[in-house]
């Protein structure tokens, strides 16, 4: 990896805190790769997913104002598995392909890349030098997303359920961030990460 970034993919479940953990890595000077984002820029009014979507799932879930129909979407993928699959199969490629080029045009010695659905896609595993999982408890996810978003805990639980579990995390993870205490701890555990990154990239540019 000598003369790039290191990249270091940050994963985490919903209402595990990992926007906080961005946010905090970002203080430090950090660019975050969303990869969320990406999607966003990718779905909004002319952007260039928009002919393949339409083209695989009809002007259905198009919006009015030309940009992909999110919740149409949402409750499509979650009511068939299979169109998940081929939302993704869209979607997927081209998120990496422009994460990879924000990669490669960075010039600070790591980067993050934000990455909701590492754990279960293997692409970004591949391409990423480190995982870094943001953990808390079940009961905490659920608590937050729901005071957070204020949905049910039945809709919330759904939500978990349909992501990788913390054992899968677990097993893929270089480091793990443990976010179910206050934020100030949350923040001293980043900072350490920081410091310890920031040496290894160091180490690796010098190889």
């Amino acid at each position: 990896m000598t003369g790039r970034a290191l990249r270091i993919g940050l994963t985490g479940g919903i209402g595990s805190g990992k926007s906080a953990a961005a946010a905090r890595f970002a203080r430090h000077g950090v660019t975050i790769i969303d990869t969320d984002a990406i999607a966003h820029e990718l779905t909004v009014p002319d952007g260039a997913a928009l002919p393949a979507l339409r083209a695989a799932f009809g002007s259905a879930v198009i919006a009015g104002d030309g940009g992909l129909d999110r919740a149409r979407m949402r409750a499509l993928v979650f009511a068939d598995p299979a169109e998940r699959v081929r939302l993704e199969a869209i979607l997927h490629p081209m998120i990496a392909a422009e994460g990879l080029r924000r990669c490669a045009a960075d010039t600070h010695p790591y980067v993050i890349v934000d990455v909701p659905l590492l754990t279960e896609t293997g692409h970004w595993r591949a391409c990423c030098d480190r995982v870094c999982v943001v953990d808390c408890p079940r009961e905490t996810q659920i608590a937050r997303v729901a005071e957070r978003n204020g949905y049910l805990r039945a809709e919330i639980e759904a939500i978990v359920a349909a992501q990788a579990s913390r054992e899968a995390r677990f097993a893929i993870a270089d480091d793990i961030i443990d976010n179910s205490g206050p934020l100030d701890a949350l923040h001293a555990q980043i900072d350490a990460l920081h410091e310890r990154y920031s040496a290894l990239a160091k180490a690796a540019m010098s190889c």
